[in-house]
């Protein structure tokens, strides 16, 4: 490695890091396939029928096009800085692709550099994306140590009253999802008009899908929802860009 040099790409290809990379994707296939089956063995055990549980995991891959649509773009916009490699290991485990990238920024600007700038050498993309390794391992870490306490308390509050467990899963997603839409808000008349239109589409469809018999659009409800407000996202910004 040459510390000064700018050439990010000979460093960031290297076959270590595609080893990493392909590895990382193994074990989450491996771990995908563990959880598919036991999922069908429970589903089974406590008398599900094939045809709900074919329903259940239709419904699961739908609803996660849309999600994965906006970690793809992040990736996209990432290749340019840390390359393939980098990427692929960073979006394919737990973490926050903003966070992440906040600590690869945090790093650089340590060392007087910007992602991607003229400062952008060698030396620079290792030290950010240690950052980011170390800021996603911690979520890890964070994930084994706290689920088991977690769980704990979910057992001992489920014995008080096991009606308040059925309300705090959802009643934690609608906050996690309420914070992070009103977060965007300020940030422009484009960002607040998204954050709308994604919210009513959304109650639209799920309205649409309960009420008027259109039960097949609550598998798609989530991933339209976000490519509609997406598409409006662009062609917002692009009238904003020519006026």
């Amino acid at each position: 490695m040459d510390a000064q040099s700018t050439d990010i790409w000979a460093l960031a290809q290297n076959p270590f890091l595609w080893a990493c990379a392909l590895a990382v994707y193994l074990i989450i296939t491996i771990q995908s396939v563990i959880y598919m089956r036991a999922a069908k063995t429970a589903g089974r055990d406590i008398g599900m029928d094939k045809k709900t549980l074919t329903t259940a995991f239709r419904s699961g891959a739908i609803a996660s096009i849309g999600p994965s649509l906006a970690v793809l773009l992040v990736a996209v916009a990432l290749l340019t800085v840390f390359a393939t490699p980098a990427v692929l290991m960073r979006i394919g485990l737990v973490g926050s692709a903003a966070t992440e990238t906040t600590s690869a920024t945090v790093a650089a600007e340590t060392m007087d550099a910007s992602l991607g700038g003229s400062a952008w050498t060698q030396e620079v993309f290792v030290v950010a994306f240690a950052a980011m390794c170390i800021s996603g391992g911690m979520w890890l870490i964070s994930t084994l140590i706290m689920t088991p306490i977690l769980k704990r308390g979910g057992s001992k509050m489920e014995r008080v009253n096991p009606e308040v467990m059925r309300l705090v899963p959802g009643a934690a997603l609608l906050g996690v999802f309420a914070v992070l839409s009103i977060d965007q808000l300020p940030e422009s008349s484009i960002h607040a008009i998204t954050v709308l239109i994604s919210g009513l589409s959304l109650a639209v469809m799920l309205y649409l899908s309960r009420f008027k018999g259109m039960s097949w659009l609550k598998e798609w409800a989530l991933g339209l929802a976000i490519f509609l407000s997406l598409t409006v996202a662009y062609f917002l910004h692009h009238h904003s860009a020519l006026a």
